[in-house]
This record gives structure tokens, C-alpha cells and sequence, in this order.
């Protein structure tokens, strides 16, 4: 066996699952503190939802700028800071006693940081050292780590908030984060010749300011990366509502906040099959088609929610299908970007999808807030949420995407 051949790149996935774990794991949790906060402040659920809305665009802000950096440098250093700065505004939040305060903690400083520490750049990472036929399943098992993240953190910060209060639930939070810093070790550097070679990548052309410039030109102007980036907004919208909005329905529904812990972590868990089963598809079929499919799955599940009576068992069975393609969306999406453009600027062009996806997470998640102060509940956001999956499917039909070609799996 050749030295070029015995190069593997799960050590690489596996450490970049473990930072999304991490990452992903204490972001998509936060709405669990919304009550407490609120009670603890007298803020207003408006006020803080707003926090947490600029959270969602910041996020997804945070990630083309990211990986553009992260192309130029490469990714170790990116994501280190990425972790500090996340666990910094986790530290802080707990000396906040306004809006603007929670703004910047939360807001930006630990959804910067989480930005950094998210998709754009570990995905990129990754597929610039794997050929095309593998960078489907890598994506999937990257996005199936932050999906085990949500899995095990909404239960244990809701143990936490119980035990510690959410001050203390806070600062553990912070603590934790920077478990994560080892593994950003791990993913410093670029590809060595050894693995560009055992899978078939081409070297990255040079000249990096240039080409990113007219990458991105090139980008804009393609009718499929634009209706990409429309489907990508309706995913962000849908996530945010529910992530931050879930513990509030459930309190609505008179049920305890221990159902809206577990259903965040069954969406979690849910989700690892979903993406892992997302990465398995787009090795098959057009991503565009199980993209198509996954949007107008939501729309269906939200309408038989609704209908359904409010219950524990129904909040776990609703969970249990979103979660299938709650964050799943990522390895197809990427996959077509990687499939228009290539791989040398993944991380930015992948990072920009991501910030569209973050606007519609701003609108959910702020929105949500609005609406329940002024309405009394989430029933319009229910509907909006309806909508704007069954356009997402509309739009992903057209989308300009080769046949697809059976190849090898990933090694």
C-alpha cells in the first residue's frame, strides 16, 4: 500500500463533528433560558427574543467572513478564536441586566464566536482534502455532530438550570465551550500532498485575492446559487422559530419545561439519522431533490401538529420528524455549492448560503417574540412557518445540477 493511499480522513471529520458538537450544541439550546432570564430581569420575552434574533444574524454573518479567512490562513486558528470568544460571551451574559447588554453578549460575542466554530469553515476543511464522491457523507457525519451536540445539551442545561440556577447554568456553559479547543488543534494547517493525492483533489490554484473576487461575482450572478439561498432563508426561519419558540410553546400548552428540554434533544437525536441519511442521499440523488423533499416535508408536519391535541407525547413525535431534517439541509446545500463552483472557496460561497439562512433565523426568531406579545400565542408563526417551507421545495426544483455518477465511498 502506497503512502498516498494509507492517508484517512476521518481523524479530520471526526474532530470537526466533535467542535460542531460542542458549538452547535450550546447555541441551539439557548432558548432554554429565555424564561429564567425574563423572570430573573424583567426584560420582556420581546426584548430578549431580540437578543437572540441578533444571534441568528450574527451567526450566520460570522460565517462567510469565516471561512474567507479560513481559505486564505486555514482553519486551526479560526477556530480557536471562534471557541474563546463563544465562551467569553457565555461568561458575560450573567452580568447583563439590560437589552442592549444581551445584545452584545449573546448577540454578538458568543454568536460570532459560534460563527466562527460552525459549518462554513469545518466543511470546508473537509472537503477540500476529499474528492467529490465523498464529501456528501462527510458533510453528513460533521452535521451529524452538532445534531449529537443538541442531543446531549438541551437536557443537561435544563439539569443545570434546575440545580445551578441560570447564572450558574451559564457559566458552566462558558466552561464547557472550551472543550472544544483541542479539537481546533487537530484541524490547523492545510491538506497535505499525501491526502490531496489518495483522493483524487487537485491542488488549490494561488493567487487567492483574485480569484475569490471574481468567485464571488461569478457566484451572484447564478440564478441556482440565488434560489439556494431562498430555500436556505425558509430553513433558517423555521430553526430559529422553533429553537428559540419551542419552550415557550410548550409553557403555553401547560406543560412542564421539562418537555420542551427532551424535545429539543429527540429533535437532536432525530437529526443524527437525518443527516447522516442526508449524507448518504446526495451520493445517489440530485441534492436538489432531497432538498425539495425535505422543505415540503416540514410544511406537512407543522399542518398535522397543529391539528393534533397538545400533548408531551405529540411534542415527542412532532420532534422526532423535524428532527429528521432539521439541520440535514446542510450536506445537500453544500453539495451544491461544491457542485457549481468547486471546492477552493467553499467556505466563503457556503458561508454566504449561511448567512441567508441566518436572516430567515432573525426574522423566526424575533418575530416569534412579536408575535406572542402581541397575539398571545404562535399561531400566525405556525402558518407563516407553513408557507415559506412550501416555497423553499418550489424553489429548490429549478436549481442547475448535473446527473449524478456512481463513484467510490469515502475511505
Amino acid at each position: 500500500m502506497s503512502r498516498a493511499t494509507a492517508v484517512s480522513p476521518w481523524p479530520l471529520i471526526l474532530c470537526a463533528a466533535a467542535i460542531l458538537m460542542i458549538t452547535m450544541g450550546a447555541r441551539q439550546s439557548l432558548g432554554l433560558f429565555i424564561s429564567p432570564l425574563n423572570t430573573a430581569t424583567g426584560l420582556g420575552i420581546t426584548a430578549i427574543s431580540f437578543a437572540m434574533a441578533v444571534a441568528q444574524f450574527v451567526w450566520g454573518a460570522a460565517q462567510p467572513i469565516a471561512g474567507a479567512v479560513a481559505d486564505r490562513y486555514g482553519p486551526g486558528r479560526v477556530l480557536a478564536f471562534g471557541v474563546i470568544v463563544t465562551a467569553i460571551g457565555f461568561a458575560l451574559t450573567p452580568l447583563m441586566a439590560s437589552e442592549w447588554g444581551l445584545v452584545f453578549t449573546i448577540g454578538l460575542l458568543s454568536a460570532a464566536g459560534s460563527g466562527a466554530g460552525s459549518f462554513s469553515v469545518l466543511i470546508g476543511a473537509a472537503a477540500q482534502r476529499l474528492g467529490p464522491q465523498s464529501r456528501g457523507m462527510a458533510a453528513g457525519v460533521i452535521n451529524a455532530g452538532g445534531s449529537f451536540g443538541q442531543f446531549v445539551f438541551a437536557p443537561l442545561l435544563q439539569r443545570l438550570i434546575s440545580g445551578l440556577g441560570w447564572v450558574g447554568a451559564m457559566f458552566s456553559l462558558a466552561v464547557i465551550t472550551l472543550m472544544a479547543l483541542p479539537f481546533a488543534r487537530a484541524l490547523r494547517g492545510r491538506a497535505s500532498p499525501q491526502e490531496l493525492a489518495a483522493h483524487h483533489v487537485e491542488p488549490p490554484a494561488h493567487n487567492m485575492d483574485k480569484g475569490l473576487r471574481v468567485a464571488l461575482r461569478h457566484a451572484m450572478a447564478d440564478r441556482s446559487y440565488l434560489l439556494l439561498h431562498a430555500g436556505f432563508f425558509t430553513c433558517g426561519f423555521h430553526i430559529a422559530f422553533l429553537v428559540t419558540h419551542l419552550p415557550g410553546e410548550v409553557q403555553l400548552c401547560g406543560l412542564p419545561a421539562q418537555v420542551a428540554s427532551w424535545s429539543l434533544a429527540i429533535i437532536g437525536l432525530s437529526n443524527l439519522a437525518g443527516s447522516l441519511a442526508a449524507g448518504w442521499a446526495v451520493q445517489r440523488y440530485r441534492s436538489k431533490y432531497v432538498l425539495a423533499w425535505m422543505y415540503g416535508s416540514r410544511a406537512v408536519l407543522v399542518a398535522l401538529y397543529l391539528m393534533a391535541p397538545k400533548t408531551a407525547m405529540t411534542f415527542y413525535v412532532f420532534a422526532v420528524g423535524l428532527g429528521f431534517t432539521w439541520l440535514a439541509t446542510v450536506p445537500p446545500t453544500a453539495g451544491v455549492v461544491g457542485k457549481l463552483f468547486g471546492t477552493r472557496y467553499l467556505g466563503t460561497l457556503f458561508g454566504l448560503t449561511l448567512l441567508s439562512h441566518q436572516i430567515g433565523g432573525f426574522l423566526g426568531a424575533w418575530l416569534g417574540g412579536f408575535a406572542v406579545t402581541r397575539t398571545g400565542d404562535y399561531t400566525w408563526m405556525w402558518y407563516a412557518d407553513m408557507a415559506l417551507a412550501a416555497a423553499a421545495a418550489a424553489c429548490n426544483l429549478p436549481i442547475r445540477e448535473a446527473p449524478m455518477k456512481r463513484g467510490v465511498q469515502l475511505a
